[in-house]
């Protein structure tokens, strides 16, 4: 293999480590999250797992396998009966040649309609397995969807900050489809293979047990070849799954920021980048199809070799007159039912290694830890006064790491806090921990005098309101996504939101108005307009407690002037926390707290910081440029 070849087929390594396209994570990746297949697979655990999960549906496989068994002991039973006409036949062409007798074809009949019942009873057990068998997997999947999308809201903040969306989704889907769709054909398959194996066995030798040894050696070198072949192929199954998840993750980021793509000149980075998955993808993916595909035509050689074993003893035994003529024939015909299971052994040996890559890469993350869950006795918030104090809090997303140092700060009811610093300095992760999106490490945040670690998250995070820097709207109409603040909100409600964020009029310029579908990004909208929206949405849920996370930055200054003073106007009786950057919108906070290292190094009011000249007057001149000892 060449060099360029090999490093084709290489392991990519930190593939999205330069720059590329925006990804929907938060926070810049604190949390702890696993790539997928970094654990070491466990083909038997995996398996005894998911019987352990269907156990819920054992009345219904129970069924099925009584079914799968009925329907292939007629199908067994039928060569035996098959041979008793031939052997009729055979019997009365020898007499009319010797004797000048008869056939006797009423006997024949009789023994085909009996036939045909046994085959029409085969197909009917069998099309209610295959009924029962779909309605089982189906149901597995769905309840496997169903506890991803669960699980998905109980995960914390630091997993999606962590892990690609894409690998999520992949999960969801790809996984999730893999697992159902060898399930439904390996349970059944199995079931009629062994079931066949064992009556087809059973049956040969009642009639030879010296012709039997053939097909029997052929099991024993059939099953040395799929062992031999499922020892090399399993790591590529379980790599061809790993990879599809990571290509489904980079080309989820790639078209959510297509525009960054081509805006930075990224193509060919992305594109090499895809390549190089992709290709990883491609090694696994063929080197397991290769493999899947190799075991069956071996064991049909293997087989063949068979059929021509049966013949020619079969031919020496009823020469000397040890079987009948139909003996031959039913036995060619079960070495074939003999072979055949066998054969389809090795394809759900394949399906089975399959379906464990999926399932193991979907109970990882249904295992993954949740967010803590709240304490039984945790009370319930009601519409809170919106006094908020921080007392000696510690925290940082990896422990060696404090973002925030020693912060204890009172806010009264009704207060405007801006909080200052440059980038870095804890000013986002105060919002986050306010939210309970972590918990501290030490220390104690209280609202309302309770601990938040003591008062149930939805009840808590009921009494914020929250306008991002980064805009998040969904699919759907534009009242939609408004009335998300506040579910069963009027529509003159809506209207009244977006009036007071000065959103109504670039609203009614719209093709449909209120009724213009936003796609998956909003991107038929632009970044200023989205933020209004987001805006219009937070005035819409008019909660106690408001966060303002740069929630000006996209838009022009004059809409900035006209958006503060309906924010003037909503934080009126609120508790607000505003984060700037832009210091001029916090002008007339009551207190600005000014971070830097995770500490609060200043506070008071605007002109109270001017006027001590430290780190807050530095900022404001760095901004407005302003030199001289009196700055106004």
């Amino acid at each position: 293999m060449s060099k360029d070849k090999k490093k084709k087929n290489a392991e990519p390594e930190n593939l999205r480590s330069s720059f590329s396209a925006p990804v929907r994570r938060r926070g810049g990746g604190h949390g702890h999250g696993r790539m997928p297949g970094e654990k070491p697979k466990d083909f038997k655990g995996t398996m005894l797992k998911l019987l352990k999960y269907m156990s819920k549906y054992k009345i219904s496989i129970i069924f099925v396998a009584i079914f799968a068994i009925a329907s292939t002991v007629f199908t067994v039973i039928g060569p035996t009966i098959l041979s008793g006409a031939i052997t009729e036949l055979g019997n009365g062409l020898m007499a009319k040649i010797t004797t000048g007798g008869s056939i006797d074809f009423s006997k024949i009949a009789t023994i085909l309609l009996e036939l045909v019942g046994l085959y029409v009873g085969s197909l009917i057990f069998g099309m209610l397995m295959g009924w029962i068998m779909s309605g089982v997997t189906q149901k597995t999947g769905y309840e496997l969807r169903r506890q991803i999308s669960d699980k998905i809201h109980r995960m914390p903040m630091s997993y999606f900050e962590s892990n690609s969306i894409g690998d999520v989704l992949s999960r969801i889907t790809n996984d999730v489809d893999t697992l159902t769709q060898s399930l439904n054909q390996s349970i059944t398959q199995l079931i009629t293979s062994v079931t066949t194996i064992i009556g087809v066995l059973i049956m040969m030798l009642r009639m030879s047990p010296l012709i039997t040894l053939i097909p029997i050696a052929l099991l024993v070198i059939s099953i040395l070849i799929m062992m031999l072949i499922m020892k090399f192929s399993q790591k590529h199954f379980f790599r061809q799954q790993e990879y599809l998840g990571r290509i489904n993750g980079q080309v989820e980021e790639d078209i959510a920021g297509h525009r960054v793509v081509k805006l930075f000149n990224h193509e060919e980075k992305s594109i090499e980048e895809f390549n190089a998955t992709n290709d990883v993808l491609y090694a696994s993916a063929w080197k397991s199809q290769f493999f899947s595909g190799l075991m069956q035509p071996l064991i049909n050689y293997v087989n063949n070799l068979g059929y021509v074993g049966v013949v020619i003893f079969g031919a020496m035994l009823a020469f000397k007159g040890s079987i009948a003529l139909g003996d031959i024939q039913a036995f060619i015909q079960y070495v074939r039912s003999f072979t055949q299971p066998v054969t389809m052994l090795a394809q759900i040996t394949n399906m089975l290694q399959s379906m464990a890559a999926a399932a193991e890469r979907v109970f990882a993350f249904l295992g993954e830890e949740e967010e803590v869950p709240d304490a039984a006795d945790a009370v319930t918030l009601g519409e809170a006064a919106g006094e908020v104090g921080f007392s000696h809090v510690k925290f940082g997303y990896n422990p060696d790491k404090i973002v925030i140092q020693n912060l204890t700060e009172s806010v009264k009811p009704g207060s405007t806090v801006a909080i200052v610093g440059p980038t870095g300095a804890g000013k986002t992760t105060l919002v986050k921990l306010l939210m309970r999106f972590y918990d501290v490490n030490e220390g104690a945040i209280i609202v309302d005098g309770h601990d938040i670690r003591t008062i149930r998250r939805p009840s808590l995070r009921g009494n914020f309101g929250m306008v991002l820097q980064d805009t998040w709207l969904f699919k759907g109409t534009i009242m939609e996504n408004i009335k998300y603040g506040k579910p069963g909100a009027t529509d003159e409600e809506a209207i009244n939101a977006a009036k007071a964020a000065y959103v109504h009029r670039f609203i009614k310029t719209l093709p449909d108005g209120y009724n213009m579908m936003l796609t998956e990004e909003a991107d038929n909208i632009s970044a200023g307009q989205k933020q209004l929206l987001t805006i219009a949405r937070a005035i819409l849920a008019d909660s106690p407690i408001l966060i303002l996370d740069e929630a000006t930055s996209s838009v022009d200054t004059r809409t900035e002037l006209l958006i503060q003073d309906a924010m003037n106007n909503l934080k009126k009786g609120r508790t607000s926390f505003v984060i700037a950057h832009r210091l001029s919108t916090i002008r007339n906070a009551d207190v600005i707290l000014v971070m830097n290292h995770g500490d609060v190094i200043e506070q008071g009011t605007h002109d109270e910081l001017l006027a001590a000249g430290g780190f807050y007057a530095d900022l404001w001149r760095s901004q407005f440029d302003v030199i001289g000892e009196e700055i106004a």
